[in-house]
């Protein structure tokens, strides 16, 4: 399956205010982006722990300025799912009113679906009885609604047209792995061809990297021609040490993520387990118990899948 997660929460701590340009541009032009922006992850992850919610593809509360010097807290909440989720409306509804709780200042919420329904929606949610109603909407913005707009985005300046290029091809090429390869190359190629920075080629071409996954077989070939094609160009491309490097980020972010996950719902016990886990090496293996966290395990079922996985580490 697609790891969605960490390239998207990589693309938006490298790319928040192109982010807010390209999708939002109303909002965008009146945030001071002079004043820069503050990422409150870790708060956000106090607020609306995932063991009480149930799991978050990639959410971000960011802080800025707006040009009257107004601070206001913004939360973006990015769901970077295949499928549609019932409770995804509860869920911006909750971090809502968390968020404004804490801080006491207005709280955009926005999301951004990108699932493969284009039917599928939510952008409200509310309830009201016996005289009380209470409700909330979002922005809502659906990746599929830029599937037909490709050459418009190969050709926008802006570095996440790219970004949603890279995901809207993913989803269309899931049953075709010749034709992921081939828009994988032509990605890639377009990145070198475009003049961009160094640090915009090489983060660019992590999340197409890490996206479009292929075959070994298909792996290869793609390498070989991408890696000719740089040479070629005489221009920077991303180098099997940096994909290492990132495959090792990948590792470490699944193991603050099971370390989260333990303490918000097993407290001090659950932290006891993470001398274990961290001597697992394989990425499927992590993943899997990350997966078992988000679906409510109890402890001692939790306990048992790390007994049963950590054979398969040799030891």
């Amino acid at each position: 399956m697609t790891d969605y997660d960490s390239p998207w929460k990589e693309a938006l701590d490298l790319y928040f205010e192109p982010f807010m340009a390209f999708f939002f541009p109303d909002a965008h032009a009146e945030i001071d982006w002079g004043r820069g922006y503050e990422l409150l992850d870790k708060e956000l992850q106090q607020i609306a722990p995932e063991a009480e919610l149930g799991r978050r593809a990639v959410d971000k509360l960011v802080k800025v300025w707006r040009h009257n010097g107004d601070e206001r807290w913004v939360l973006i909440h990015i769901e970077v799912q295949v499928s549609e989720e019932g409770g995804f409306p509860k869920r911006m509804y909750v971090y809502n009113y968390r968020v404004f709780d804490k801080y006491n200042r207005e709280v955009v919420s926005l999301a951004v679906l990108a699932d493969e329904n284009p039917s599928w929606r939510p952008s409200e949610f509310g309830y009201s009885l016996w005289g009380f109603s209470t409700n909330i909407r979002f922005p809502v913005v659906k990746l599929l609604d830029y599937a037909a707009r490709w050459q418009e985005l190969e050709v926008d300046p802006n570095p996440f047209a790219m970004i949603v290029l890279a995901h809207v091809k993913t989803l269309e090429t899931r049953h075709d792995p010749n034709l992921r390869r081939a828009w994988k190359v032509r990605l890639v190629k377009g990145l070198i061809d475009r003049g961009l920075s160094a640090a915009d080629v090489r983060g660019l071409f992590r999340f197409i990297d890490w996206v479009m996954e292929l075959s070994t077989e298909l792996d290869k070939s793609y390498w070989h021609e991408i890696h000719e094609y740089a040479e070629e160009k005489r221009m920077p491309y991303i180098t099997t040490p940096e994909r290492m490097g990132r495959e090792e980020g990948v590792q470490q972010a699944r193991l603050e993520d099971i370390e989260l996950g333990l303490e918000a719902r097993f407290g001090a016990k659950g932290l006891e387990l993470l001398p274990k886990i961290r001597q697992i090496e394989d990425g499927e293996t992590l993943k899997a118990l990350l997966r078992s966290l988000w679906t409510g395990s109890s402890f001692e079922e939790f306990v048992a899948r790390l007994e049963e996985a950590r054979p398969t580490q040799g030891r």
